[in-house]
């Protein structure tokens, strides 16, 4: 408490601090509300920066911005000098982009302050644009890393900072952990060089190049003209992008949900503006009621437009109804479509090539992995975050092999196929998905059919998450104290079932245990091959499992279920039990 109160006062006696920022700190009632603003200083992580936004170390402002953009340019002027440089005026450069959200262009300015000041070139897109078009821009450019300014999915409170490195893929363990460690060699006020410098503004044209490059991931004619969609941007920056493609594929009937058309970070109808909540797509949902079956599919991209939600028309036993898909059903859906396609491809469409290559996180559902095997596509695993799997893309790249790569996905809305980014993108997976629903519609099913039909060629794999909210410092304490809880006190059977596998990811030891289920008679042991990371998975002898992962974006503790069930009803069943039980450990007390 000593420390924060220390730091309150350092900042309030700072004389030029920023007028609302002072005001805010005025305001601040007692010393557990100072405490929280300045406890620690806001973390940056692979994930960059995310926080909510306000005055103090612990919170997005222009002061914490600069600090991590002036670690930043420190770990660039170290790493890459002007005969490094690929730029054309010979120094270090980097791209920018923002969202919708509240202080997204203000943050980007300061950002740009700071990398000017220290000779390091700009480019800036000069209205907002989607997290994957700045993973465009970095790569384009040849730049040495970029900046979108974000807090994703995150309420209208948060803002955050995403960092990307020289192949347009966010930053992966060891950069992010350098540049952390540059930050934390700099004074907040004292250390942070700001100047003019050159500063050069992106021109439509590289937007435009961007979307034909997504295009190139088109699947060919399937009658997109008869398709009738349904979009809301939800107040972000999708809108123009998403809406252009969709006419370049030749969707004619397009509805825009008006109230979310427009960019507003203050989300007025959608307070918490993720398309993986079906309370974000009621708007949607309601237009698509009023429109009947004018309306086939409805598409949700959330404010930075790397991930999209839908939903789709369906006739079940006569009725007309709207059906919202998953994360993980549209992954399996695509990796399905995309890999038909390729196999039946005709004049220039994209062929399958030899040894294909797909990839998902380690939280997304197993099934893809059977439907992966049936096309004879490798599937490769990483740790849950799309920067992963952009970083596996560039290792093919460096082989010469990117082109290998069909598909990747993670079970939180995120999708790509094509390596000309290096993050997932709503704009590309908007356009497949439409391409799928047409592709089918002309067949004369729905993706609820097809998704029933996988179902049956593969089984009922079912997959739920569950999330639980620990803000603030008591919040990351009571977290940690789960995390270990499981560790040591977790009994070795759920739902009536024997846990046969823990992995810990912190260790990198998956132990495989011995059929009474004791840990001390675990019959081996096998390496994880993956980066170091705070998350424990559980497997159960039906071959059911469970992921438990503190949130890397966001205050919350997740656990992810997976069950596989002969029917659908005995698969929802186990997934419902596991709820039960996982939901009564964690919050029990003691």
């Amino acid at each position: 408490m000593k420390k924060a109160i220390e730091k309150f006062n350092r900042w309030l006696d700072y004389e030029d601090l920023d007028n609302n920022l002072r005001s805010e700190l005025l305001l601040l009632k007692n010393d557990e509300e100072i405490y929280e603003d300045f406890y620690k200083d806001l973390e940056f992580g692979t994930g960059g920066l995310r926080g909510i936004l306000g005055a103090g170390t612990n919170r997005m402002n222009i002061y914490t911005v600069r600090r991590a953009t002036q670690g930043l340019a420190n770990y660039i002027n170290k790493h890459y000098s002007k005969a490094d440089s690929e730029n054309k005026d010979n120094i270090p450069s980097v791209a920018i982009a923002y969202d919708s959200r509240i202080n997204s262009h203000l943050f980007a300015m300061e950002a740009a302050k700071v990398l000017m000041g220290n000779n390091i070139k700009v480019y800036l897109y000069s209205q907002l644009m989607p997290t994957p078009a700045l993973s465009f821009a970095v790569r384009y450019y040849k730049c040495v890393a970029g900046i979108m300014v974000t807090a994703s999915h995150n309420p209208a409170k948060y803002n955050g900072y995403k960092v990307y490195n020289n192949e347009g893929c966010q930053m992966t363990l060891k950069a992010a952990a350098e540049v952390y460690n540059e930050i934390e060699k700099i004074d907040i006020f004292n250390d942070v060089k700001m100047g003019d410098g050159q500063l050069e503004m992106i021109p439509n044209e590289v937007t435009d190049k961007y979307l034909e490059r997504v295009k190139k991931e088109s699947t060919g004619p399937v009658g997109c003209e008869n398709l009738s969609v349904v979009y809301t941007p939800l107040n972000g920056t999708g809108n123009l992008l998403v809406r252009k493609i969709l006419h370049m594929i030749g969707v004619q009937k397009v509805s825009i949900v008006k109230e979310q058309e427009l960019p507003n970070g203050n989300f007025p109808t959608c307070p918490y503006p993720n398309p993986e909540k079906k309370e974000a797509l009621e708007l949607g949902l309601s237009l698509c009621k009023k429109l009947g079956k004018d309306a086939d599919l409805l598409l949700a991209t959330d404010p930075d437009c790397d991930r999209v939600g839908i939903a789709v028309r369906h006739t079940n036993e006569g009725k007309d109804e709207l059906r919202l898909i998953t994360g993980n059903e549209v992954g399996i859906l695509l990796l399905d479509f995309i890999c038909q396609r390729r196999i039946d491809a005709k004049g220039n469409y994209k062929k399958m090539p030899e040894n294909p290559i797909a990839m998902k996180t380690i939280v997304s559902s197993k099934m893809a992995d059977d439907v992966a095997r049936h096309y004879e596509v490798s599937m490769i695993d990483v740790l849950t975050g799309f920067k992963f799997i952009g970083e596996q893309i560039g290792i093919l790249e460096s082989k010469e092999e990117d082109f290998r790569f069909i598909f990747g996905f993670e079970e939180s809305y995120g999708y790509l196929s094509g390596s000309y980014v290096r993050d997932k993108d709503a704009v590309n997976a908007s356009m497949l998905i439409c391409e799928m629903t047409a592709y089918y519609k002309s067949k004369g099913q729905t993706l609820i059919d097809r998704l029933k039909e996988l179902y049956e060629q593969y089984g009922y794999y079912k997959n739920d998450l569950i999330e639980f909210m620990f803000e603030g410092a008591a919040g990351m304490k009571e977290m940690s104290d789960i995390m270990n809880r499981f560790k040591e006190k977790l009994s070795l059977q759920l739902i009536g079932k024997k846990i046969v596998q823990i992995a810990d990811y912190q260790t990198s030891v998956r132990r495989i245990l011995g059929s009474s289920g004791h840990c001390d008679l675990a019959v081996g042991t096998k390496p994880i091959d993956l980066p170091k990371a705070d998350v424990l998975e559980y497997v159960l002898e039906d071959g059911s499992s469970f992921i438990i992962r503190p949130s890397g974006t966001e205050p919350k503790l997740k656990v992810y279920l997976s069950s596989k069930g002969e029917t659908n009803e005995e698969s929802v069943y186990i997934i419902n039990e596991m709820k039960k039980e996982l939901t009564e450990f964690i919050l029990k007390k003691n």
